[in-house]
């Protein structure tokens, strides 16, 4: 018996032991203490979280071409066409490059040839071979990797191995870039308010997600092998994954169902020489430890990437080509850049997903800018990835959506897709236990997991496809409060709820966004920032259609307007344009939405809906001919208000802003070295968006016109606003807007630098053409410029200058901006001392020059005329490099063009001085040579001297025909996103527990109809997820054990536990012996 409580007590110990170890892990402190260290790897107890920085940069390869064909042909038949389409061209040496790979004994779309001494005529006959779709440079691709520790109290393990932090140098710093993040700082969505209980929060991803309450699930299908019916687990299995890395170990610990492993480079080896391509196939499938989603899944990994961190486009599209033909489901891809022009790698996007493959990428690391998302995430048949923290804060440095593809005469689409965790994320080690990253290429292997897993649990497969995927997806996201669809998607990662809805699913046509609320803030951010009025830019909201029947498909006749007469519906006119095809699986639903005029001073919400009908082939597989159709309903509300007055309404020339791709612009400001390139659109929802707010909060509105001056109203308007312009001007332009402001309207110009010799200097190696790049305009075309405000006698300098000053009591920085070369005697001019920014790019040497006139204010002389306002320099405006902010002064020059009111604080200036007269400094020329008109909408070739275009048509919008209702509106359009065929209320989610215990309460605004909160954990936090709970409960039952066997101790050995007592029991004996014989007389004996 003297055993039991020694028994006991070993039992206890080994308990508390296991709790400790488990309280660890959900810290993610201590990961070496419990898994097996890597030899190569130091581990550490108190190690920090990583975050891995990538960065992807690209050079053309010398005298290499990728020749794209029409289809796929043997290597004999493409040579062949090669040969016949050089057979007329000169004498030319040249050479069909050999691939060997796993792809090169199949048939091929493309051909990497060598050819020395290249001439662009050659290229064109290449071109013109009937079988020979497009001709491209050979692209060589650099990746850098940088891990870098979050914050030193994460507390999440990581590997401490130097030679992680390696990284490679190339030419050029941009191209097909960024796909993990950048320094691992997040900000908070707004939604936690108030105190809470903070909790350790476990780093399984897969946990967290409830990926283990789909793995207790099963299903009974036939098992075609052996003929019978069988029950499969939920774990992956049948799922052929792609990871498109640095490769994998042979026989990892981690994985036991790796396929096969391929490699697409020079290096003559199948390993992961770097750990990041282990680290996202461990997210995806890993078995053990750090356990992935579907441990169960086919893993096909494909090094596409040396140790040196090179690849080249060749390599990657061979790979796809291969991931094609082995019919791969679900395919990671970690690259990601701003050039959504990038032809062969787009096409071939394309032809991935029409093949029914699930891509999976993140949105890129450009932010906080917003309009800074990569290709391929940018594409509508691709799942964008955005990553936030374990307590639902965005990434700051994650880009933001709008796309901008479709300016300036469209809108932007709603991306990302969706949002999950990408920070302090577990994952495999390079060749054994676990690290933690934080990325956003952490963010997408997550889902690429969650998607894997998700195919895995439908038992027809044919139902599965990139848009049927993708509608499950966002039909469940959870939306997180305070976040607009421009950071957040859909919403954060449901697997359960998407689980739900794609067992449930029929194949249908589905819209994204489902609807169009210009009410809801913030989530409609940034439609409901400003009420729509009668007289204004229509409202252009451009919707995804996602096609679930077909790969390709089609909307039948028009769609329908059909407003709610109770909800005043029929104050509001709408007109719709559409995709003529819908292929791959998407296309678009543009809707134009503007005021009635009967509605001029009415102030109301407006209420309607879009019926569309999209129509598919059935597939080829199916016993019925004919097509399938599915009717989605677009409901829209609007709020109207009376039309503001002309001095509060401001408009800004979209029209006239230039970017890359697909020529090369340049930065606006040049200190920026890193990032060369305009990219951002350069409109008041990218990269002028806190411009923007900050006029909405002044009380102005702010409209768009995407279309040449001559198409607007300028009676309607106080002020046109030119910033950052780089587009030529129609000659009808110039005319018009000098009328214009004869008769009222007013002008701001935002210029930025234009030099020749900087140009120049500035110029860089064309990836597309082989050849140097000069910028086609500085920072903006100012000699276009100088030719639309000639008339008042004004114009800007060729002069580069930068500095910090202070004006009207506020510190300034002019970043790289221009001066005011001449200006009428009358105007007023601010002057300041700045720096010769041009001379030091040219010959590195610094001068100061005083007296540099940057601002100019002038009343025009015809009566009832508007103002003018010239400043130098948009980078105080500009969000993507702003330092100083110059709103205040916007403000100043509003109040002067708006109201007359020239501010006391800049007439009477120290730094006024006289206007230049124009002698002083010589007023640039356009560059000659330049290829503007490649890219212009304005000019376009003739004998080598570029003239303009015939001006185009204004844009007519054919409004519908409106079907009205005399029935109430529904009050609340985002429910769930359901579709059609699904009714989330009967889906019930066999074998789960109603109950399961909360990591955290929830927080002010957050839904109290999820069953599931998103920070639940369905168990125990271990990884062993299989062995836990038999390990937990019988550790409970011996404790019960020892308990009774302790009490049946305790009472067997009473009697000797008081024998020691000697006095105590010898008394009470005594005592009853006289009570016994008292009845007698007797006298007790001793």
């Amino acid at each position: 018996m003297t055993l039991v409580p020694i028994c006991f007590s070993i039992l206890v110990i080994l308990l508390c032991g296991r709790f400790i170890l488990a309280g660890i892990e959900e810290g993610d402190e201590a990961a070496s203490s419990i898994y097996p260290s890597n030899p190569d790897e130091t581990h550490s107890s108190n190690c920090s979280s990583l975050t891995v920085k990538l960065k992807f940069s690209t050079k053309v390869v010398e005298h290499e071409y990728i020749v794209a064909f029409n289809g796929y042909f043997t290597a004999k038949a493409r040579s062949h066409f090669i040969s016949s389409a050089l057979r007329s061209a000169e004498a030319l040496d040249w050479g069909i490059v050999l691939r060997e790979n796993p792809a090169s004994d199949f048939p091929s779309d493309f051909e990497v040839v060598q050819i020395r001494q290249a001439s662009h005529s050659s290229l064109l006959t290449l071109e013109d071979h009937p079988y020979i779709k497009r001709v491209t440079p050979q692209r060589k691709v650099f990746r850098t990797l940088k891990y870098m520790p979050d914050s030193p109290d994460s507390g999440a393990p990581c590997n401490n191995n130097t030679r992680w932090t390696q990284k490679w140098q190339s030419s050029r710093p941009l191209r097909r870039t960024s796909l993990s993040l950048a320094l691992g700082f997040w900000h908070a969505t707004g939604r936690h308010s108030s105190r809470r209980l903070l909790r350790a929060i476990p780093r399984h991803v897969a946990q967290i997600l409830q990926a283990d309450v789909l793995w207790q699930l099963g299903h009974t299908g036939e098992d075609r092998q052996q003929g019978t019916l069988s029950v499969w687990l939920i774990t992956g299995s049948g799922v052929k994954v792609a990871v498109f890395d640095t490769g994998l170990i042979e026989k990892h610990p981690h994985f036991k169902n790796v396929k096969e492993r391929t490699n697409w480079t020079n290096e003559n080896t199948l390993d992961d020489g770097l750990g990041h391509g282990t680290f996202v196939a461990g997210v995806i499938a890993s078995m053990r430890e750090c356990q992935g989603f579907a441990p169960d899944s086919e893993l096909h990994i494909f090094r596409v990437f040396t140790n040196n961190q090179v690849s080249y486009t060749s390599w990657f599209l061979d790979a796809f080509n291969y991931a094609i033909l082995k019919k791969i489901d679900v395919l990671n891809l970690s690259i990601g850049g701003p050039d959504f022009m990038d032809h062969p790698f787009v096409d071939k996007v394309w032809e991935l997903t029409a093949n029914r493959v699930i891509m999976v990428s993140a949105i890129g690391n450009d932010g906080p800018l917003y309009g800074t998302l990569n290709n391929p995430a940018d594409q509508m048949d691709v799942i964008g990835v955005r990553g936030i923290d374990f307590e639902d804060n965005i990434a700051r440095f994650s880009s933001r959506g709008m796309t901008t593809w479709e300016l300036p005469g469209g809108y932007g689409r709603v991306k990302p897709d969706i949002v999950t965790y990408g920070s302090g994320v577990r994952g495999s080690g390079m060749k054994e236990g676990c690290r933690s990253l934080s990325g956003t290429s952490v963010a997408s292997p997550v889902v690429a997991g969650a998607v894997t897993l998700l195919v895995s649990t439908v038992l027809n497969r044919e139902l599965v496809n990139p848009a049927s995927m993708k509608q499950a997806l966002i039909s469940s996201a959870r939306r997180l409060p305070g976040v607009n669809m421009f950071e957040q998607g859909h919403g954060k990662l449901d697997l359960i709820r998407a689980y739900q809805i794609l067992n449930s699913y029929k194949p249908q046509a589905s819209l994204s966004p489902s609807y169009i609320d210009l009410t809801e803030c913030p989530y409609m951010w940034p439609y409901c920032s400003q009420p729509i009025y009668y007289g204004g830019m229509p409202t252009i909201v451009n919707v995804t259609i996602l096609n679930g029947m077909g790969v390709t498909g089609r909307i039948l006749d028009k769609p329908i307007w059909q407003p709610y007469l109770p909800q005043n519906g029929d104050h509001i006119d709408v007109a719709v344009s559409y995709s003529p095809v819908l292929w791959p699986w998407a296309g678009y639903l543009a809707v134009s939405i503007s005021v009635a005029k009967k509605s001029a001073s009415w102030e109301r919400i407006a209420q309607g809906h879009v019926m569309v009908t999209v129509s598919s082939p059935v597939g080829n597989n199916s016993e019925v001919d004919g097509e399938m159709t599915s009717t989605v309903k677009l409901p829209v509300k609007v709020k109207i208000v009376a039309t503001p007055p002309r001095s509060k309404r401001v408009l800004w020339d979209q029209y006239h802003n230039l970017r890359y791709p697909p020529g090369y612009f340049p930065r606006d400001n040049l200190r920026m070295k890193n990032d060369p390139l305009d990219w951002n659109g350069d409109h008041i929802h990218t990269n002028f968006r806190d411009m923007y707010q900050h006029l909405r909060t002044m009380g102005y509105f702010v409209e768009v016109l995407g279309a040449p001056i001559t198409c607007f109203d300028a009676s309607q308007y106080g002020t046109l606003m030119m910033v950052d312009s780089e587009e030529e001007y129609f000659p009808e332009e110039i005319t018009k807007l000098r009328r214009d402001i004869d008769k009222g309207l007013s002008l701001i110009v935002f210029s930025d630098w234009y030099n020749i010799s900087v140009m120049r200097k500035v110029k860089f190696y064309d990836e597309n053409t082989r050849q140097w790049w000069m910028p086609d305009t500085g920072g903006a075309n100012v000699p276009a410029l100088n030719d639309l405000i000639s008339v008042w006698g004004m114009a800007f300098s060729d002069g580069l200058y930068e500095g910090d000053f202070t004006m009207a009591d506020h510190d300034m920085y002019y970043a790289s901006g221009c001066s005011i070369a001449k200006f009428p005697e009358d105007g007023i001019v601010i002057a300041m001392t700045l720096k010769d920014q041009g001379l030091e790019v040219l010959k590195q040497e610094t001068a100061i020059v005083e007296g540099v006139p940057i601002l100019g204010m002038y009343q025009t002389p015809s009566e009832g005329g508007g103002r003018i306002a010239l400043y130098g320099d948009s980078n105080c405006i500009d969000d993507s490099h702003r330092q100083k902010d110059c709103f205040w002064l916007l403000d100043a020059l509003l109040q002067y063009t708006s109201y007359s009111l020239t501010p006391p604080s800049l007439t009477h200036s120290k730094s006024r001085v006289a206007p230049p007269p124009g002698s002083d400094r010589p007023q640039p020329e356009r560059l000659e040579g330049n290829h503007l008109y490649r890219y212009s909408k304005v000019l376009e070739a003739h004998l080598g001297d570029p003239k303009p275009r015939p001006l185009p048509a204004c844009p007519h919008l054919s409004w519908s025909k409106p079907q009205p209702l005399n029935e109430t509106a529904p009050s609340n359009l985002w429910k769930h996103q359901k579709l059609l065929s699904i009714d989330m209320d009967k889906v019930v989610l066999p074998n789960i527990r109603n109950y399961r215990p909360q990591v955290r309460p929830l927080s002010p605004g957050e839904s109290g109809a999820w069953d599931i909160p998103g920070g639940i954990m369905p168990g125990c936090y271990n990884q062993e997820v299989g062995q836990t709970i038999p390990m937990f409960a019988f550790l409970g039952a011996m404790v019960v054990l020892s308990f009774f066997v302790v009490q049946l101790t305790k009472s067997k050995s009473k009697p000797k536990r008081r024998k020691p007592r000697v006095k105590r029991p010898i008394y009470f004996q005594q005592q009853q012996q006289q009570q016994q014989l008292a009845p007698t007389g007797k006298n007790p004996t001793v």
